[in-house]
This record gives structure tokens, C-alpha cells and sequence, in this order.
């Protein structure tokens, strides 16, 4: 099985797993006072240290949630109760993923306005326009830092730091799933208030994700109950997901140029190679090299999707969250005229140049055998 999905989930690494089962042995609640809850506290304190570590935070600043979608929802629903009475704006750009345009859209069908920065006509987003959207009566800047679907890379830290010089209390939120441990960057220099990420996209368990919350931002919680995470997220913590999550980070950290590099290598070779079959590439050369979007003219997404299936190689027609409909986002980019034919091939570190060559093959087969049918 060749996988090219990992945008939509990575294969828990090893580490990770044998976290996970040494977590699941140490069973007790870690808010317990008794040497075993205390054993619990110790695996979750961990896991916190090492993802501040790696995002050059502090460990009070992290918040564990079950994924990035809670995560961005805590963010923006907690910045509108923070903030929404005072002000009624609400800036995003028109390619997040569902977990920000979702409370977005809830948002504004109760009152809030929402304004949707596009990129221009070259396909990209620049710092000015989407600063430009922020005004007076902006509650909060939310906008990924890698779009999922094309590894678009947005230029967050430029348009982060004109809204801050012109509104300082502007509450500025980051989607950082696809960028967490693949591209370089630390929070400071990001220069956001609150940042979410996922665990399932960088080799950890699926169920577990953080939430970056700068210290000295308030916003209330979005789950109420016991008091964990510091009262900010309640419910029992799941010690063995984050356990896998602190150890998947733990053995990214280290190797996240080096792999970087060694993936830009597998996207220059799947580019060349499509520009000399005659298919078509639609991320740009400066996207994140993880995430690429190749079109083949004259087969829909679907069929070409369930033919490479039936030959052991794992792709995408988009974001796995919109489950096969018709993305808006390649439209954004320009892209709508090669919307049907395009499928989303996703890096990870443990890919091959022989994989990608499979694929090449596989594609050149499908090109003949389907579009070449009479």
C-alpha cells in the first residue's frame, strides 16, 4: 500500500504507540491526589512541556483538547463572548478549513459580521488586503498558516503584525494543523494570540490536539464541568492520547528541517514528472511541499481516485472533512475550471521517490485506459 493521504491522517509512529500502551497501564484519573493519579499528572505535564517546547511557548500556555477543531472553536467562540459585545467583526480569509468557516458562518447567522478576505487574481493572499479587512470594530483576525487542500503557505506573521501595530487588541488566531511539525516556526515570531493543533496529522493518536493561548488572553472555556486544563477545559484528561501526541512531538521536533527538505524533494520530483506527462500541478512551486495538487484532464477526481484505490495507492479528491463534495476552496485559488479532475497527494517523511515514481505510472495507466476509451 503506497499512502499519499497524510493531510487527511498520519500512521501513529512508533513512539507514539508504545506511549500510548504505557500510558493505558497507568490508568489513574490525573487529578487524583494518590501516587498513581500523581504518575498520570506526570505523563500529562510532559506531553505540555515538549509541544510548548516545540512551539517556543511556555507550558501554561498549552491547553489540550480533542482535536483542532475544538481547539478553533474554543478560539473564536470564546473571542465573540470575550469580545462580541463591543465589537461585531470577525475576519477570516475564504480558504480556511471547515473548523473556522464553520463558526464563522454560526457566527454571523447570529448577528456577527463576517468578512471573507479572497486572494487576488494570482491565486495569493497578501498581508495588506487581509489587514486591510481589520478595522476598528474587529473582535478577531482567524487565518490558517498552511491551507489543506493545496499546502498554500498564507503570509500570517506579515499580516499578524500590521493588524497589531495598527489594533493591538485585535485577537489573532492561527490554524497551524497543516504547518506543526512540518514547516519551521515558534510563536513569537508568528506573533499570534492563539493557535490550534491537531495530533493525527503529525504521527500522534486521533482524538487529541492543543490549543496555544497567549498568556495574559482571556477568553471563557467552551466545555464547563470539573475544572481541568486550569478550568479553561474541562473533562478528565485522556493521559494515553496525550501521551502519544507528547511523543510524536518529541520525535518530530528535532528533524523538522531535515525533513522538510527531504519531502521538497519528493514534490520537486512529482512535479517534474507530471510536467513531462502532461499533468497538471496547481500548488505553487512556494506551497509546503506536504500537500500537492495535481490535476489529470479528463477524469474526474472520484474515478481516478477509486482507480489508483484499486491499485494499492492511497490519495485524495480534497479535504477528507468535506467527504467527497465539490471544494470551494480550489475556486478560490483559481482553480475551478480543474475543480473535477484534481486530487490532493500528501506527503510524510516516510514516502519514497519510488512511491511517487509508482504513482507517476499509475496515473499514465489510468490517462490510457480511461480517458482514451472510445
Amino acid at each position: 500500500m503506497i499512502y499519499f493521504d497524510n493531510a487527511a491522517t498520519t500512521k501513529p509512529c512508533a513512539e507514539a504507540v508504545a506511549a500510548v500502551n504505557d500510558a493505558l497501564e497507568r490508568f489513574a484519573n490525573p487529578s487524583s491526589l494518590h501516587k498513581l493519579g500523581l504518575e498520570a499528572e506526570l505523563i500529562v505535564t510532559d506531553a505540555r512541556e515538549t509541544v510548548a517546547e516545540a512551539l517556543g511557548a511556555k507550558a501554561e500556555e498549552i491547553y489540550f483538547t480533542s482535536g483542532a477543531t475544538e481547539s478553533s472553536n474554543t478560539a473564536i467562540f470564546g473571542a465573540f463572548r470575550a469580545h462580541g459585545k463591543r465589537k461585531n467583526r470577525l475576519v477570516i480569509t475564504s480558504v480556511e478549513h471547515p473548523a473556522t468557516a464553520a463558526p464563522a458562518q454560526l457566527l454571523e447567522e447570529l448577528g456577527c459580521e463576517v468578512i471573507r478576505v479572497s486572494p487576488r487574481e494570482d491565486g495569493r493572499f497578501y498581508a495588506e488586503d487581509i489587514a486591510a479587512a481589520v478595522d476598528d470594530n474587529t473582535f478577531m483576525l482567524s487565518m490558517m498558516l498552511v491551507n489543506n487542500e493545496t499546502g498554500y503557505i498564507l503570509p500570517v506573521q506579515e499580516t499578524f503584525s500590521l493588524v497589531k501595530r495598527k489594533h493591538p487588541y485585535v485577537l489573532l488566531h492561527c490554524d497551524c494543523v497543516q504547518g506543526f511539525m512540518k514547516i519551521p516556526f515558534k510563536v513569537k515570531k508568528l506573533g499570534a494570540d492563539m493557535i490550534s493543533l491537531s495530533g493525527h496529522k503529525i504521527h500522534a493518536p486521533k482524538g487529541i490536539g492543543a490549543l496555544y493561548l497567549r498568556k495574559g488572553v482571556h477568553i471563557p472555556p467552551l466545555l464547563y464541568g470539573g475544572g481541568q486544563e486550569k478550568g479553561f477545559r474541562s473533562g478528565t484528561e485522556s493521559v494515553p492520547l496525550i501521551a502519544g501526541f507528547g511523543a510524536a512531538v518529541k520525535k518530530l521536533s528535532p528533524t523538522v528541517k531535515e525533513r522538510l527538505d527531504y519531502v521538497g524533494g519528493l514534490r520537486d520530483r512529482l512535479a517534474r514528472k507530471c510536467n513531462e506527462n502532461g499533468f497538471s500541478v496547481n500548488s505553487l512551486p512556494d506551497a509546503s511541499p506536504y500537500v500537492v495538487s495535481i490535476s489529470v484532464k479528463g477524469l474526474r477526481s472520484e474515478v481516478l481516485l477509486h482507480y489508483l484505490e484499486k491499485r494499492d495507492i492511497c490519495v485524495s479528491s480534497g479535504s477528507a472533512c468535506s467527504k467527497g463534495k465539490k471544494s470551494s476552496v480550489l475556486g478560490e485559488f483559481g482553480l475551478d475550471a480543474v475543480s473535477d479532475s484534481t486530487v490532493r497527494v500528501s506527503f510524510c517523511a516516510d514516502n519514497t521517490a519510488d512511491e511517487v515514481d509508482e504513482l507517476i505510472k499509475q496515473l499514465t495507466n489510468a490517462e490510457n485506459d480511461l480517458c482514451k476509451v472510445k
